[in-house]
């Protein structure tokens, strides 16, 4: 994408063309990133064995954390990219993704260093103590996350600022690719290649080798493009100047902390559940997964247009800036809603997809599922509100809302939840803090746009001038 063409879909393009370039192949990215965590699962549960889908479920936090390393560098670092491109500055926009591409690496490798080092404790700690499931949830852990995690962080953070330089199908196409061959591999090496039994190590392998050739694939993208692209993965002194590490890391702390607490709280989840049963334990590890899918489509929403709200809040458009706002969120929340009437009518065949014995973790299962996705179009909301800020360089509000919706609210709602009203208690704090938040996003988005939503130039008469 040359500068001419970079320039008309951020500044003069439709909105609803933009939103289009940018946000549907993220969309469908992340919906096949779902898809692909969601078939180590499927296939898992097609072993019919309780012992072996937890096992790869109470990994699920342990191999998310690595996605709120890449969106602390790079959420953090495709909103200062894209700022600084509606401000004109290239120069310091490459800085920046330089330094969010090592601070990702760097980080990343400490991670998955100390994954391999505490791997029996962190296990414990999230809910795979049972003498049967915790040996091969380390098996897996070891693998996609300790062997694995650096080329899965890099990843995604490459998706992230590759975006913010208006190449969604590009970024998407990778996580597309990776997914893809993960559906693939799985059934290869759980069924072919490994003996019976072994059918968690057969995952985390082709899990494991499915984010290697996604990293391949960004690879020869990036060296191809290398003369065209701001995205830059040299190490400079550059990208140490001018705040742009703090600038980085004070817009990503929000993102890293939403998907970090989200962790946490599935893992206390996972926790709490373990007290009611293995079959209790399987079936919200599945409902889970499957409530996941409505998420994907407010994320892939939310992160497609970050880069075209925050350039044209950064040159002053703030006009063009709220229908982009309004027409994501619009459509957002029209898919969320479908996604809860579809949760509410066919949860049992849903979550029959993943667990095919009519069993009670199916049963609860069902029943989980039900809970949960009550909370989606709050959730959707709040989302988008989140990564609006985030767009914009208010690191502060959407911290609020990023702890509001995971952390603060849903944690002590669980325990309480849980001793007065069991295991359906439990799974309802998660709805529940998803509307308190709903209603907190709005209320600072309203207020925000009273004092900032005005444009700052005359853009009807405008022509900008080359950088």
């Amino acid at each position: 994408m040359n500068r001419e063409k970079e320039r008309y879909l951020f500044e003069n393009s439709p909105v609803i063309r933009a939103i289009i370039s940018l946000a549907l192949p993220s969309v469908f990215g992340q919906i096949i990133l779902v898809i692909y965590n969601m078939a180590d699962t499927y296939f898992v549960g097609l072993t019919n064995s309780d012992v072996k889908l937890t096992a790869v479920t109470v990994c699920m936090p342990a191999f998310m954390f690595l996605s709120a390393i890449a969106n602390l560098f790079g959420i953090g670092g495709a909103s200062v990219v894209s700022r600084m491109l509606g401000g004109g500055k290239r120069d310091e926009a490459k800085m920046a993704s330089s330094f969010a591409f090592w601070g990702c690496v760097f980080t990343a490798a400490v991670y998955s260093l100390g994954t391999f080092l505490f791997a029996d404790r962190f296990l414990d700690l999230l809910g795979g103590g049972d003498e049967l499931v915790h040996p091969l949830a380390k098996e897996y852990l070891l693998i996609v996350v300790a062997a694995g995690g650096i080329v899965t962080a890099t990843n995604t953070l490459l998706s992230h600022l590759i975006r913010a330089e208006g190449r969604s199908l590009q970024a998407s196409l990778g996580i597309v690719i990776g997914g893809l061959f993960n559906i693939a591999l799985d059934p290869i090496f759980m069924f072919v290649i490994l003996s019976r039994g072994n059918e968690v190590l057969g995952a985390a392998l082709a899990t494991m080798l499915s984010n290697v050739i996604t990293l391949i694939y960004y690879t020869v993208f990036i060296l191809s493009h290398r003369h065209g692209l701001i995205l830059s993965i040299k190490p400079r002194s550059g990208m140490f100047k001018n705040g742009i590490p703090r600038d980085v890391i004070s817009i990503g702390i929000p993102a890293c902390l939403m998907t970090l607490c989200e962790n946490i709280s599935y893992a206390v989840l996972e926790k709490l559940m373990y007290a009611h049963g293995m079959a209790s334990q399987a079936g919200i590890g599945v409902a889970k997964k499957v409530n996941m899918l409505a998420h994907s489509v407010v994320r892939g929403m939310a992160q497609g247009v970050l880069p075209l709200i925050g350039y044209n809040y950064a040159s002053g458009n703030r006009t063009r800036m709220r229908k982009v706002v309004r027409l994501s969120a619009a459509t957002s929340l029209i898919i969320s809603l479908l996604c809860m009437g579809a949760g509410l009518l066919f949860s049992h065949p849903l979550i029959g997809i993943f667990i095919q014995a009519e069993n009670a973790s199916h049963a609860y299962g069902a029943s989980f599922l039900r809970i949960l996705c009550i909370g989606a179009p709050f959730s959707a909301w709040a989302y988008t509100v989140i990564s609006f800020f985030q767009a914009t360089g208010h690191m502060e509000k959407s911290l609020v809302l990023a702890l509001l919706r995971k952390g603060i609210l849903d944690i002590p709602l669980m325990f309480v939840l849980d001793r007065f009203f069991g295991r359906y208690g439990l799974v309802s704090a998660t709805p529940i803090a998803d509307i308190v938040c709903c209603a907190t996003a709005a209320i600072l988005f309203f207020v925000f746009l009273a004092r900032h939503g005005h444009d700052k130039f005359d853009f009807e008469n405008y022509v900008p001038q080359d950088v």
